[in-house]
C-alpha cells in the first residue's frame, strides 16, 4: 500500500508549481488553513488558479488566506462564489485587482459552484441549471429551455490539487468530516488530481466503522496530521473526547 502520510505541511505542498490550479475547501474552521499557510510560506508558486467559495477577506488578521495570494499577485485567476466584501464600505485589495483586470475572476453562484465541482469529480462534463439565467453570470453561456423554463449550461470544474481538512482518517485516507468540513471538502477531494488532507487524527486502517466514512481514501493522495500548535487544532482530553 502506498504511504500517503507526510511529515509536514511543507513537504506535502513543496512540489506545487507555477500555473497550478488549486481547490481550497471549507467554511470557517472547516478550512485547510495549515496547508494554505504552508503553500504561502514554503513555495514561490505563482500564476495560480484558485477555486473556492471565498478568499477569506475579513478573516482573522493572523491567518494566511487565499486573499494573500491574490493581493500579492500570486494568483492569476479566481473562481469563487464571493469576490466582493460583504460590506461595500470595506473594499478589499482583491476587489481592486479584479476590477482593474490584474486578476482574472469568474463569479459563480454558490450552488452552481458546488455542482460544477461535484460534476468534475463524477466525470460529468457539463450540466444545465436555471440558476443565474438573466444575470451577468449567464452572459455568453449556452441557454436551453426545459419544461418551459430557461436554463444555462455550466461546465464542470477540476483542479490539479485540492486542499482539504478532515476530523479523522485512517492511513489509507478514508475521511471523516465534522461540521463545516462537510461543505466543499468532500466534492473538491473528488475533483482534483492530487488531494492533500490536513487532519486532526490518524488511526490504523480498520479503526473507522465503514458506515462512518464520509469519503473513500481512493480520492486521497497525501495526508498530514495537524500538530498541537496547528491552526484550529482541537485539543482532546482522554481517549473518548471528540
Amino acid at each position: 500500500m502506498q504511504n500517503k502520510r507526510f511529515i509536514s505541511f511543507a513537504d506535502a505542498v513543496k512540489d506545487i508549481a507555477d500555473g497550478s490550479s488549486i481547490m481550497i475547501g471549507g467554511f470557517g474552521p472547516g478550512t485547510p488553513h495549515n496547508l494554505t499557510r504552508a503553500l504561502y510560506e514554503t513555495t514561490s508558486a505563482r500564476d495560480l488558479t484558485l477555486i473556492l467559495n471565498s478568499a477569506g477577506t475579513g478573516s482573522r488578521a493572523d491567518l494566511i488566506t487565499p486573499a494573500n495570494f491574490i493581493d500579492e499577485r500570486r494568483a492569476r485567476k479566481v473562481i469563487m462564489a464571493f469576490t466582493a466584501s460583504t460590506h461595500p464600505s470595506n473594499r478589499s485589495k482583491m476587489e481592486e485587482l479584479i476590477e482593474s483586470g490584474e486578476v482574472d475572476s469568474e463569479l459563480v453562484p454558490q450552488g452552481s459552484l458546488a455542482e460544477r465541482i461535484r460534476a468534475g469529480g463524477a466525470g460529468i462534463p457539463a450540466f444545465y441549471t436555471p440558476t443565474g439565467v438573466g444575470t451577468q453570470t449567464a452572459e455568453g453561456k449556452e441557454h436551453r429551455e426545459f419544461n418551459g423554463r430557461m436554463h444555462v449550461m455550466e461546465y464542470a470544474l477540476n483542479a490539479d490539487y485540492a486542499f482539504v481538512r478532515a476530523k479523522k482518517c485512517d492511513e489509507f485516507g478514508n475521511l471523516v468530516f465534522q461540521g463545516s468540513e462537510r461543505n466543499f471538502n468532500p466534492i473538491m477531494a473528488m475533483a482534483a488530481k492530487t488531494t492533500i488532507v490536513e487532519v486532526e487524527e490518524i488511526v490504523p486502517i480498520g479503526s473507522i466503522d465503514p458506515n462512518q466514512v464520509h469519503l473513500s481514501g481512493i480520492y486521497v493522495q497525501r495526508i498530514v496530521q495537524i500538530p498541537p500548535d496547528g491552526i484550529f487544532h482541537v485539543a482532546r482530553v482522554g481517549p473518548t473526547a471528540v
